[in-house]
């Protein structure tokens, strides 16, 4: 089970130019954005990568926006877990179970989360919450993953697994973002 105190939330390359082109875009960013508020309602660690922005623009502005105040991780790496930038933003939060989320599933989650697991993190790969260009290669990603023992979550079964009850107090605004 996820937990409040030992989980974070992992943003992979959700920039414009990629964004652009992702299957059912704007079901991605919604997800997205749900769970990024979720995250800051439950008080856990968002760390956020852009891939070579430069070349592939900013995160998209819906999402920024809910990030004021963090900087993202500059990487060149596929394998996040591969920049040490992005290692050492994960591992200043004391935090191993991670849920990632971003794009794209079959290139840069798949990577990330095979090389965090193979280290020690649990790592749950936000399936509501990734995409890649085509669905197939999203699924095929997912499933190759479920094989390596990554498990799968989606945006509201983590928010309600991390929320833990509901007399908690952040219940109410944790189900405002999931209705």
């Amino acid at each position: 089970m996820l937990n409040p105190h030992t989980s974070l939330v992992a943003l992979i390359d959700v920039q414009e130019r990629l964004a652009q082109v992702m299957s059912d875009r704007e079901r991605l960013v919604e997800n997205l954005r749900r769970l990024i508020r979720g995250a800051q309602v439950l008080n856990l660690p968002v760390v956020w990568a852009e891939q070579n922005p430069e070349r592939l623009g900013p995160t998209v502005p819906e999402l920024r926006a809910l990030l004021e105040g963090h900087r993202p991780v500059a990487k060149m790496t596929f394998n996040c877990w591969a920049d040490p930038g992005f290692r050492r933003a994960i591992e200043a939060t004391g935090r191993h179970q991670v849920l990632l989320a971003g794009i794209e599933t079959h290139v840069c989650i798949y990577q990330t989360a095979v090389a965090m697991q193979a280290e020690g993190c649990e790592v749950e790969v936000v399936a509501d919450a990734v995409s890649s260009r085509s669905p197939e290669h999203k699924q095929l990603a997912l499933t190759k993953l479920l094989s390596l023992g990554v498990r799968p979550t989606c945006v509201e079964m983590a928010l309600f697994e991390l929320l833990q009850t509901a007399e908690a107090p952040a219940f109410r605004e944790i189900l405002s973002l999931v209705k």
